[in-house]
């Protein structure tokens, strides 16, 4: 049996992506800049695809839709574009959280080296910011508030509505990650006081190698990528109409299917979860309730993560240990540092990310199979030995 339950790396690709793009692969693949017909038929599709992305995310204009090559650009794109409007108006303080995605974090990095002050807020145990730190933060000279909408690796949901909120009372632009929220949780932009944010298709099977930036209108841009006048002006290079299509497609399948995935996939993941749980020194990272569907992320004590994924890669199980960007890493995860956890602890931790179509049985197989490793590599572990002899404490 091989199982995949390593979605918040990425996903594959769904039916409704692929059959949407293959006519642009052959067929349609005129350049949507060009005048003959079949660059118009190329940019009727690029327009229809914009429209259905700022529909599913409840933006009021396709043209506040900006096609990327991914998260991380879109991510770059609106950090760097809030931070020259701030330099502007004498504004160069930023807020975000020290368990952000590397995109945002290395952004942020670069920025500071250019005169830009950097706040990175604690996180509470849970792994949910409070909004009224955020307002406590917010000064004068704040440029931008920078907050995912659900972290990568454990899955804990943000207020970002009303964080959005505060932002705007106080004038301050707001950006969200939400690569891996996107077809997975309602977003409305409008409602949820979102002036950039960040999605990657990928994560919703749909294909890689394509994102999407949301930009309120009125907000101006900078360009990352200089040539042509793409996207309005905004972003350089021929658009890749097949894999957009494929964007549109995925979200707004993912989108017609939500309620009923994420009910599912919750049960699954709460069912796998306390199978878990009955491993002795194990720890649930982040708030159980207010996580994304299909996330687990547990840490169990005397243990390496990088012999848990090999073992468990050998029955077949595809895991990861943190983030898929740092997952080659031997460091513990920032996020999981960020929220307390003990950095002995953070190295045995174990994220399994579910998905729709991961079945019950799968689901009991994990299970086993997880408990398993577990066992066996307690057994040589000569860290579990000591704690299991009394030589040292336990920590979970």
């Amino acid at each position: 049996m091989y199982i995949y339950a390593d979605n918040a790396a990425t996903t594959a690709l769904g039916e409704a992506a692929k059959q949407a793009m293959l006519p642009y692969f052959d067929g349609i693949y005129g350049n949507p800049s060009s005048l003959h017909s079949y660059g118009q038929r190329a940019k009727e599709a690029l327009d229809k695809a914009r429209r259905v992305v700022a529909e599913a995310i409840g933006a009021k204009k396709p043209a506040e839709i900006l096609f990327t090559s991914g998260g991380s650009e879109a991510d770059n794109q609106a950090i760097i574009s809030a931070a020259a409007l701030g330099k502007v108006q004498g504004k160069r303080h930023i807020i975000s959280t020290k368990f952000e995605h590397h995109a945002v974090l290395h952004t942020l990095k670069k920025l500071e080296k250019q005169g830009f002050e950097i706040e990175l807020l604690e996180l509470p145990g849970n792994g949910i910011l409070e909004p009224e730190a955020v307002r406590q933060a917010i000064r004068p000279d704040t440029a931008l508030v920078t907050i995912m909408f659900a972290n990568n690796e454990i899955g804990t949901i943000q207020p970002v509505q009303e964080i959005g909120a505060i932002c705007r009372e106080n004038g301050v632009l707001f950006h969200t990650d939400a690569v891996q929220a996107a077809g997975h949780l309602h977003i409305n932009v409008e409602e949820q006081n979102i002036d950039f944010l960040s999605l990657s298709a990928h994560k919703f099977h749909g294909p890689k190698g394509t994102g999407v930036l949301y930009a309120k209108s009125g907000i101006a841009l900078s360009r990352l990528i200089e040539g042509g006048g793409q996207e309005r002006g905004r972003r350089a290079g021929t658009e890749n109409i097949p894999v957009i299509i494929g964007l549109a497609a995925a979200l707004k399948d993912a989108e017609e299917h939500l309620d009923e995935n994420a009910a599912y996939v919750t049960r699954l993941r709460n069912y796998i979860l306390d199978g878990l749980l009955e491993i002795p020194n194990t720890r649930l990272n982040g708030e159980r309730e207010k996580r994304l569907p299909g996330n687990i992320n547990v840490s169990f004590e005397g243990i390496e993560g990088e012999s848990l994924l090999l073992l468990l890669d050998d029955k077949g199980i595809a895991a990861s240990s943190g983030s898929a960007c740092t997952s080659s890493s031997l460091l513990p995860s920032h996020v999981l540092l960020a929220i307390g956890v003990p950095q002995e602890v953070a190295h045995g931790s174990l994220r399994l990310s579910i998905s729709e179509y991961t079945t019950q049985e799968e689901a009991d197989y994990i299970i086993q199979s997880v408990k398993e490793v577990v066992e066996e590599l307690r057994s040589i572990s000569p860290v579990w030995d000591d704690l299991d002899k009394g030589v040292r404490g336990h920590v979970i």
